[in-house]
């Protein structure tokens, strides 16, 4: 099962909004085939690790261990439990069961009408924890939120100037997380004073949907670059939900964390990073609405004034050195 994990974990950033999964095929004590789920409408795991063997008469024979429950229903491609019930293998190993509700139990009951024997619960902790978005997503009906911030050596986030604290190990980390979660989202001060991109320029890999926060739709006809069409865009705003020129304005009752949210899970975001500014951070961390902290703090920058770093006190779950920045990661 921690060979499915290690295998789960390659196809970070390019399943959502499906899981991770790995899955390995084991024969008289020998792996003998082994794949995982590597990008969004592609095979899943349990069909690319029965590929991965020459000899399929093996399989009535061999032990399945997968990470997460085999599939039940038919999406992009068609499910794998009813797949691995045809080649009658000896026994699957599930380290998690699904929370879909199209699966949710169902893949499993599959298996064992077909005879095959079914164990559950093998390093679930771990297998639900690095799928915690996919989890977060179908289990609390919201986006996995992470809150994000730079801030300088003396405390403070901002001038009410765009000024860069993070040194460039820091800013190319930011841009990898940009190309691994579903979503970045900004408040209207940060939209107009910073005029972020919210893009992938310092790596390799897929823009994120880029939010911003703009109630009474101050960036309306501003020249930002929110609005090059070069990535989803969304703006929660109070006053028209429509989409133009490659833009979607959603239109919200209020400008409460849970109600943009809800807003988010209906748009099929599982995963947010709140890059700021201050105002909207603090007021998820006033709710206590958040499932992740990211903490830059910078060992060189001093702003002397402005904008103070949101106040926590939280024991970081583990810190590194990032060159000129130190970060911080909380994780509940």
């Amino acid at each position: 099962m921690k060979r499915c994990l290690q295998l789960a974990q390659k196809g970070f950033g390019n399943v959502s909004p499906n899981p991770m999964v790995g899955c390995v095929i084991v024969h008289e004590g020998k792996i003998i085939g082994e794949g995982y789920h590597m990008a969004y409408g592609e095979a899943h795991a349990e069909v690319n690790a029965v590929n991965a063997i020459t000899d399929q008469s093996l399989l009535k024979e061999s032990d399945v261990y997968v990470s997460l429950e085999p599939c039940a229903h038919y999406g992009k491609t068609p499910p794998c439990a009813p797949m691995l019930a045809e080649k009658q293998v000896k026994r699957i190993v599930i380290g998690t069961l699904d929370p879909f509700p199209l699966v949710a139990g169902k893949g499993a009951g599959i298996l064992k009408d077909a005879g095959i024997a079914v164990t559950t619960g093998v390093l679930e902790k771990e297998c639900r924890f690095i799928n915690r978005r996919f989890f977060t997503f179908h289990s609390k009906k919201r986006p996995y939120i992470i809150l994000k911030w730079a801030e300088s050596a003396d405390g403070f986030i901002g001038t009410g100037e765009h000024v860069q604290i993070s040194g460039l190990a820091a800013q190319r980390r930011l841009h990898q997380w940009r190309s691994e979660e579903d979503a970045f989202m900004v408040g209207t001060n940060t939209l107009m004073d910073d005029n972020p991109h919210l893009s992938t320029r310092l790596w390799q890999g897929k823009n994120p949907v880029r939010i911003a926060v703009d109630m009474q739709l101050k960036s309306a006809g501003k020249p930002l670059n929110f609005f090059n069409r070069s990535q989803r865009t969304l703006i929660l705003n109070g006053i028209k939900t429509e989409t133009s020129r490659g833009v979607e304005y959603l239109k919200i009752d209020n400008s409460d964390p849970h109600t943009m949210m809800n807003t988010l899970y209906l748009s099929g975001i599982q995963s947010v990073v709140i890059e700021g500014g201050a105002q909207l951070l603090d007021s998820f961390i006033r709710l206590n609405l958040f499932d992740e902290i990211r903490r830059f703090r910078s060992k060189k920058t001093e702003l002397g004034h402005g904008v103070k770093a949101p106040r926590i006190d939280f024991v970081p779950h583990k810190t590194e050195n990032l060159v000129d920045d130190e970060l911080l990661t909380y994780i509940k």
